[in-house]
């Protein structure tokens, strides 16, 4: 399975910004992607994420409200869709995919999380 992130870029506060995740190769085996982002110094952080199933959708309380994710299947790209940007966005945003469940759905941790993508730069400025 392969990610390729894109759609980062410089932004002004309260602008809007769509990120895409083209995932390719295998992409019947994905079973959730997950958006997390890295700031520079902190802990990479769960965004949000979508079962590619059920449509069903995970938000980190911080993003409900802004950010939006959704899944074109006919593409196999996930859109994290995000509103009001603050200059607390501002980290490299990665997607991530899972390729089968294990013993429990943890969407928060990145280590439940089978492949990455290279990540795209969001920059927010105030």
């Amino acid at each position: 399975v392969q990610l390729v992130e894109s759609g980062g870029g410089l932004v002004q506060t309260g602008d809007s910004l769509t990120l895409s995740c083209a995932v390719s190769d295998d992409t019947s085996s994905v079973h959730y992607t997950g958006w997390f982002r890295q700031a520079p110094g902190k802990e990479r952080e769960f965004v949000a994420g979508i079962d590619w199933s059920y449509g069903t959708t995970d938000f980190a309380d911080a993003m409900k409200g802004r950010f939006t994710i959704f899944r074109d299947g006919a593409k196999n790209t996930v859109y994290l869709q995000m509103n009001i940007l603050k200059p607390e966005d501002t980290a490299v945003y990665y997607c991530a995919a899972v390729t089968f469940w294990g013993a429990d759905k943890r969407v928060m941790d990145h280590s439940w999380y089978h492949y990455w993508g290279q990540g795209t730069q969001v920059t927010v400025s105030s």
